[in-house]
């Protein structure tokens, strides 16, 4: 849905004004699956990535906290962590995304993952998968700043003591990720753009051959919408992120709390 209702130049049958209609009408018009093509590229790809990402996090932060505050909460290097395990993840979740994009427009040409994987490399380069890599962690980088940044201000307000508490993680991480979600929203619009490279856009724009680079994206997207196209589908990037983070989070404190227990009961 996020794909679809950030294109620039979308085909007429393929315009929606919200995110229920848009749902609505691909369902009913593409069929029941077709929100979800895609999704198994993405699936491949999260486990590995957030692996690294959550393991780069808890060490960089605790490494980055005993410096800059002995051992106590720092915000300045929550963030740090949270943008230096951001290139580890982007560097597996980069080239997924590019193939799920792709297999989400409207009238997309491709049947299936690798028949995706197969023709970009072939028509593309390899390159193609990471044409909006730097556009990635421009948006990214400030992304998981401003999520981690959140998320643990929100943990020392509703869970001080930061013990194992379903409710906090999954409120923490909600309002984590709907705040970063809203302020990173122009960045994810340059990004689909350079992902998906909309050929009717570019066109109207006199732009041939491929579009790179975050500068020439966000000269584009304000030439084909103005300052509203920076924002086009907020509504549904907030709605995706929130229960992302939320699950996210609760599910890695879960894994966090049950191991360190296990490894405490173990030692006694």
């Amino acid at each position: 849905l996020q794909t679809r209702m950030q294109s620039l130049q979308p085909d007429p049958k393929a315009q929606y004004r919200s995110v229920y209609e848009a749902l609505k009408k691909i369902v009913l018009t593409e069929g029941f699956w077709r929100p979800l093509r895609g999704i198994n590229v993405t699936m491949l790809g999260a486990g590995p990535a957030h692996a690294m990402y959550f393991a780069c996090y808890e060490k960089m932060k605790k490494s980055l906290s005993d410096t800059l505050q002995h051992g106590g909460n720092s915000h300045l290097a929550n963030g740090v962590a949270g943008s230096v395990a951001t290139l580890l993840h982007d560097a597996v979740m980069n080239p997924a995304e590019v193939v799920k994009q792709r297999m989400q427009m409207f009238n997309s040409p491709y049947k299936s993952v690798l028949a995706c994987i197969r023709t970009v490399q072939k028509t593309e380069g390899f390159g193609a998968f990471y044409r909006s890599y730097t556009t990635q962690l421009t948006m990214n980088v400030p992304f998981q700043a401003i999520h981690f940044i959140t998320y643990e201000f929100m943990q020392e307000q509703i869970n001080p003591h930061r013990e194992y508490n379903p409710r906090s993680h999954i409120v923490s991480g909600a309002i984590a990720g709907a705040v970063a979600a809203a302020a990173t929203t122009p960045l994810d619009v340059c990004k689909t753009l350079l992902n998906t490279q909309e050929n009717t856009a570019l066109s109207s724009v006199n732009i041939s051959g491929h579009l790179s680079g975050m500068v020439n994206a966000f000269k584009t997207v304000y030439q084909l919408g103005g300052i509203s196209g920076y924002f086009r589908g907020v509504q549904a990037r907030v709605i995706y992120q929130m229960p992302s983070t939320a699950i996210a989070w609760s599910v890695y404190e879960f894994f966090k709390y049950f191991l360190t227990k296990h490894k405490l009961e173990k030692r006694t």
